[in-house]
């Protein structure tokens, strides 16, 4: 799963990157390099005032399920639901219906994996995970807007995941689903409802091929730690050399 992530780029950038030409937020958000559930983030995804244009928007992280009653049950909920596998998604009943019509990019500038006892490395051990060339990843997601009978609503997405591919995999089982820029605007579009064809494009050869991973500080573990620091490369121990 990608249960932390890191994002330092303002709006403006983000919007150039994705070529974003319709509306976007107010004001940029607050760098963090420890992105946790339940936070502010930013998505790419259809203008909601003009389907021909992209707008840059922010959600909060963990998709609140559509059959839910009240606000606290709701918020309750995200933490649970901040993954949706690609393999099951259009299934799910919490995913389905965003997967069918409302999906997103996530910007994200990296992200971090904890190692598993079915690696190489020591269980638990953070890595960060990036693009060889630095720039911002853009991984698949799906969005929602949920209404409370209160009146009070809550527009929350998640990423998509996948079988971990390549060295990756000595890491974690799973990775997030990249969405490669001449895919983009078929995935945003709302009226894109086959699912068959919606599931072919998360089909990506060598998904793995631009990222590169290496050990971090444990640091990252605490929510309360969100510096840059947190993405510095660490050495391992003679037995746990990287890939």
């Amino acid at each position: 799963m990608c249960g932390r992530y890191a994002q330092s780029a303002d709006m403006r950038e983000l919007m150039e990157q994705f070529e974003v030409t319709g509306a976007y937020p107010s004001q940029s958000l607050p760098a963090n390099w420890n992105i946790a559930p339940t936070n502010p983030i930013y998505v790419i995804r259809t203008d909601q005032s003009d389907a021909s244009k992209t707008e840059l928007a922010t959600l909060s992280w963990g998709l609140v399920g559509p059959w839910l009653t009240n606000i606290a049950e709701a918020r309750a909920s995200q933490s649970r639901a901040i993954n949706a596998r690609s393999e099951s998604i259009h299934e799910k009943p919490t995913f389905r219906s965003a997967f069918k019509s409302t999906r997103c990019l996530i910007p994200a500038q990296g992200y971090y994996e904890w190692a598993t006892a079915l690696g190489k490395f020591a269980p638990k051990q953070p890595f960060y995970i990036q693009a060889h060339d630095g720039k911002q990843l853009s991984i698949a997601g799906i969005w929602s807007s949920w209404r409370a009978p209160s009146g009070d609503v809550i527009q929350s997405a998640s990423i998509i995941t996948q079988e971990a591919q390549a060295a990756l995999a000595d890491i974690h089982s799973r990775m997030p689903v990249f969405m490669p820029r001449d895919r983009w605007s078929l995935w945003l579009d709302p009226n894109n409802n086959d699912v068959e064809h919606i599931k072919s494009l998360m089909q990506v050869d060598s998904p793995a091929s631009h990222l590169e991973a290496y050990p971090v500080s444990r640091s990252v573990n605490s929510v309360s730690n969100i510096g840059k620091k947190l993405t510095q490369e660490i050495a391992l121990g003679a037995p746990e050399t990287l890939f």
